[in-house]
């Protein structure tokens, strides 16, 4: 149901859309398992680096795994997300389903392996393929051995994401309520992980060999 705004909300410059849907009892485990079972329902991320000069720039990624909290993705080392990285390592991974608006935000560093890393043999498709071509020489094949193929790894530091918990009419009218009574709404559970918590998440549950 909608919460009433309280004074005091505004006198101390706070957002209520964040503070009423606000989550600081779930245990840790808890708050990892939703938060795998959103990312794994999502294929596709949107991969942040920062280019110098201009700023922050996205593009969409396909997750080639889900490693603990941790994402790895293959990509063209021609691309210029690798030179982004090779001045700023810090970078972002964000998911959002458009169907039930469960988003993640993934805010961490990245490191880039040469094409011999192992990982790469572990997590490559024949999906992965159709982005790289082949050029009929042997060897850019698009496959794991072709040397345009790097692995990326983006590794948590910061992670907060919303669930809902309400279905689309109950979203409606929690909404329209909501703008009747001049309550704020409250449709789902917003959490936050920070470092301890994720590092202690990824010696338990990151699955890749290396």
């Amino acid at each position: 149901m909608p919460e009433q705004l309280k004074k005091e909300e505004v006198t101390k410059e706070q957002d209520p859309s964040v503070t009423k849907q606000y989550d600081d009892k779930a245990g840790t485990e808890e708050k990892f398992e939703d938060m795998y079972k959103i990312a794994d329902s999502q294929k596709i991320g949107m991969l942040g680096t920062y280019r110098n000069g201009i700023g922050p720039v996205s593009r969409a990624m396909a997750v080639a795994k889900r490693t603990g909290p941790d994402f790895l993705f293959l990509a063209n080392s021609n691309s210029k997300k690798f030179s982004d990285l090779e001045k700023n390592t810090e970078c972002q991974v964000i998911f959002h389903s458009s169907t039930t608006q469960d988003w993640i935000c993934v805010t961490g560093t990245a490191a880039t392996t040469s094409n011999d890393d192992p990982r790469i043999k572990e997590v490559w498709s024949k999906n992965a393929s159709v982005w790289f071509g082949d050029l009929g020489d042997g060897v850019h094949t698009g496959g794991p051995e072709d040397p345009r193929m790097k692995l990326l790894e983006v590794k948590a530091k910061y992670i907060s994401y919303w669930k809902h918990e309400v279905g689309a009419l109950g979203f409606m009218a929690e909404t329209v309520m909501a703008q009747v009574t001049g309550n704020v709404a409250q449709t789902g559970t917003l959490r936050e992980m920070h470092e301890d918590e994720i590092k202690t998440a990824r010696s338990k549950h990151s699955t890749m060999s290396s």
